[in-house]
């Protein structure tokens, strides 16, 4: 799978600049984050599917960035972060995943980028009805505190999702920093090249095991009518914030290969359910 390097070269690159000139690799205020791991995804989904891939081809399937999904009973809506749909009918925008590369500012590694040239080209188009939706979060500081807010967040995604089509997959994504220091934008509002940063200090690894525990509480599902995600996945970074470059973390805390929540797990785990739920669109 390509995606948590794809995710950590890409937020190591310094890209968000604040009113104070500034320019910071992770800002909360900023959905690059997301961005980049939804685009990284449909990459390693589309690889591990050759279903997806027909459909591709085909143009029986496009995606959309921040979709709006209506929960048909309760009214409840929400923008989830990426899906994979059937097109509306309307023209494609233009714009592809590949197309997506620099406006993102996604760093690709040679064997990512030559999976991505053999595979079909996935467009961008109004979207139909949503086969498959993700939401990506990110827990980097204060990773307490942000708890029930981060897990309210993604709760209410998997109910808006199957609440609009019991059919679809919903997906979660979550990275965790499990580094010690981080130097956060809302905390250091001022120019930090005339002045020392105020750098926060994390309890770790306790900080990032809360975490995963908190997402492991999350409701999954394994077959529709269920309430629940139908694929969670976990990768834990080292970052400070500070433009050095971001670590994949491996071991413990991070989900072992074989954990249900692993980036792999994830992966294979949709490619499968897509494969098996929607051979015959």
């Amino acid at each position: 799978m390509f995606g948590p390097r794809i995710l950590a070269d890409s937020l190591s690159v310094p890209t968000i600049e604040d009113k104070f000139g500034n320019i910071w690799q992770y800002h909360p205020r900023s959905d690059r984050h997301s961005k980049i791991a939804c685009w990284a995804i449909a990459l390693d989904l589309l690889n591990a599917s050759s279903t997806l891939q027909r459909h591709v081809r085909e143009g029986k399937v496009v995606f959309g960035v921040n979709h709006e999904m209506r929960d048909f009973a309760t009214g409840r809506k929400k923008d989830l972060d990426l899906v994979l749909a059937r097109p509306a009918g309307s023209p494609s925008t233009g714009r592809t995943l590949s197309s997506l590369i620099g406006k993102y500012g996604v760093v690709l590694h040679q064997d990512a980028a030559d999976a991505l040239d053999r595979l079909p080209d996935l467009e961008e188009a109004d979207v139909g009805a949503v086969l498959v939706a993700l939401e990506a979060k990110a827990c980097m500081t204060a990773h307490i505190k942000s708890l029930p807010r981060l897990y309210d967040e993604l709760n209410s995604s998997h109910l808006t999702v199957h609440g609009a089509s019991e059919n679809a997959l919903a997906i979660a994504f979550v990275m965790v920093n499990l580094d010690e220091e981080f130097i956060s934008p809302t905390i250091n509002q001022f120019e930090i090249a005339r002045a020392a940063p105020d750098v926060s200090v994390h309890v770790q690894p306790k900080s990032t095991y809360r975490v995963i525990q908190k997402i492991a509480e999350m409701p999954r599902r394994t077959r529709t009518g269920q309430h629940g995600f139908d694929g969670i996945g976990i990768v834990v970074v080292r970052a400070r914030n500070d433009g050095t470059s971001i670590q994949l973390v491996g071991t413990a805390p991070a989900p072992a290969l074989s954990d249900l929540f692993h980036y792999d797990s994830m992966i294979t785990r949709m490619a499968n359910e897509y494969d098996v739920k929607f051979r015959h669109v």
